[in-house]
């Protein structure tokens, strides 16, 4: 899987919108500021997340950029769906929807284990963890093996 950079810089803005003490809204500008983000990428960014139901925004002098729920509500899951689309595609097809012949149909199952692990990560871990970066028990194992950190 590769992590694209709305992903990353849409985790990072709600990251940044969570770790707000009083909940206020937050620029667009000053989120973009705070994680060296691009300010038009992070826009349209901001507009995906506000699409799905991720944020909301609030005009006026005091306007900005909020959780539409509480950090707890919202996984890493949401979030990359919310901008990339699934979590895993083929050809651009989910892979229950992908055909082969019969020498190749194994690779159906790869591609749906590949997803069934990307949900075990991304759908256990929330914005409300990241902010407070405490991950799982259930995902932080997974780090703990050396392997996990080298490149194949």
């Amino acid at each position: 899987m590769r992590v694209s950079a709305k992903s990353d810089y849409a985790l990072r803005a709600l990251i940044e919108m969570a770790g707000r003490a009083d909940s206020s809204p937050v620029s667009a500008e000053e989120l973009g500021r705070l994680q060296d983000i691009p300010h038009g990428f992070l826009q349209a960014i901001l507009a995906d997340l506000r699409r799905a139901g991720v944020v909301v925004s609030q005009r006026g002098q005091s306007g900005g950029w909020r959780l539409a729920g509480k950090p707890e509500a919202i996984s890493v899951a949401d979030v990359i769906r919310a901008v990339d689309g699934p979590l895993v595609s083929v050809y651009g097809l989910r892979p229950e929807a992908v055909t082969y012949n019969e020498r190749a149909d194994v690779l159906q199952h790869v591609w749906i284990a590949a997803r069934r692990s990307l949900r075990d990560v991304f759908e256990q871990v929330t914005i409300a963890d990241l902010a407070a970066r405490e991950l799982p028990d259930a995902v932080t194992s997974r780090t703990a093996d050396e392997d996990a950190w080298q490149p194949h």
